[in-house]
């Protein structure tokens, strides 16, 4: 009886251990691909204020398009927000747990760019 309940709280633990690892691998995959789709995004810049000396800007609609873009290519779901020079981009990736009765099955990346310009 002791060695059937030290096997099962063995378990448990085992089980927690590495359901608890493929997790923070999908969080840390999400976060990585929302900080790259924001990059992408952060990337359509508006040429025709630049050449008129109306400063460097994002386009929004193009950096959001670009941003999706690669959300899509990185076969995850997300919404990608503009706002001035700044882009916001939230990932929902899935994640299949190991053991289903213990976590859930999807992890939420958070990731930002911003547009610097520093002046020559």
């Amino acid at each position: 009886m002791f060695t059937a309940i030290v096997i099962v709280g063995c378990f448990a633990v085992l089980s927690l251990v590495v359901d608890g690892g493929l997790k923070l691998q999908a969080l840390a995959k999400a976060d990585g691909t929302a900080q790259e789709a924001a990059r992408s995004g952060a990337q359509a810049l508006d040429t025709g204020a630049a050449l008129t000396g109306h400063g460097i800007q994002i386009q929004p609609q193009q950096a959001v398009t670009a941003a999706q873009a690669y959300l899509r290519s990185a076969g995850v779901t997300g919404t990608v927000t503009v706002t001035g020079n700044q882009i916001q981009v939230t990932v929902a990736a899935p994640y299949t747990p190991l053991f289903p009765l213990i976590s859930s099955g999807t992890v939420t990346g958070h990731g930002s760019a911003q547009l610097l310009y520093q002046g020559g």
